[in-house]
């Protein structure tokens, strides 16, 4: 090859590569719209199925409310309140318990489970032109419970397939047959208790424990209590009084006991003291 050819093949190289670039630098502005850089991409949102979302929704909360209010509205509030539960006034509610206390120190008490968006309008029913005392939330984290028993219904169903698979063999003993079969009863109670405790764990997801604590004021509780006491006045004056009965036969014995261990010492004195003179 001569050197006026590989000047040549240089040469055109050159303006291909120079062609090139330039075709590449009209189509940079072309995308972007103008000269300036395209913008970076918006960062992904969190979805439902990211670790946070995750962690928030498989928390587990407990609201504990206190509600002071006279005495004599205490059972009509908390009959109220539970009446709302039950006919679901503010969305799925479940009435856990309830109690009441009637007499000089009336109090009740009522636990239900009810879906996050009713705590509130709940507690406002039953605080209605009263006043709220204590209120504590607590919450329990349940993911490790909600993954541990996701692996285990996993595991359960994977070897029952397994299981199932194995008895369709047409080669299989009556021994096997029958081992398999226990070994299917045994997976299938196992995954059906697995499967009702994952439903507890949603359960309590889903929805909310509250219980309303309802209290007369502090000083018609003082009333209530000095007024019993005036009521267990004479129960109290017998219960001491055959206490002291109690105590003084008990005792009487010892007395008895003492007052001729005395006599003696006291005989056995006078005797040392005659021989002495």
């Amino acid at each position: 090859m001569t050197y006026a050819s590989t000047r040549w093949m240089g040469a055109a190289l050159l303006a291909l590569a120079l062609a090139a670039c330039s075709h590449q630098g009209q189509q940079e502005p072309a995308a972007g719209g103008s000269g300036a850089f395209a913008p970076a991409p918006a960062a992904p949102r969190a979805r439902s199925g990211d670790a946070g979302g995750d962690m928030q929704a498989m928390l587990a909360y407990e609201h504990q409310v206190g509600v002071v209010l006279p005495a004599d509205e205490i059972e009509p509030r908390m009959q109220a309140a539970k009446a709302a539960c039950e006919n679901g006034r503010f969305g799925a509610c479940v009435v856990l318990d309830a109690r009441t206390r009637s007499g000089d120190r009336p109090n009740a008490s009522l636990g239900m489970r009810i879906v996050p968006a009713g705590v509130e309008p709940m507690i406002a029913l039953a605080a209605r032109d009263a006043r709220l005392g204590t209120r504590s939330t607590h919450a329990e984290d349940l993911a490790v419970q909600v993954r541990d028993n996701a692996l285990v219904q996993n595991r359960l169903r994977n070897e029952m397939a397994r299981l199932q698979e194995f008895q369709q063999r047409r080669d299989l003993a009556v021994a096997d047959m029958i081992a398999l079969s226990r070994q299917l009863a045994e997976a299938q109670a196992q995954l059906d208790a697995a499967e009702r405790e994952g439903a507890q764990h949603k359960r309590r997801i889903d929805t909310q424990k509250l219980t309303l604590d309802f209290r007369p004021p502090s000083a018609e509780s003082g009333r209530g209590e000095i007024g019993q006491a005036l009521r267990d006045f004479g129960g109290t004056l017998a219960s001491g009084i055959a206490w002291t009965i109690r105590a003084m036969a008990f005792l009487l014995p010892v007395l008895v006991v003492l007052a001729v261990l005395v006599a003696l010492w006291r005989r056995l004195r006078r005797g040392r003291a005659s021989k002495a003179g």
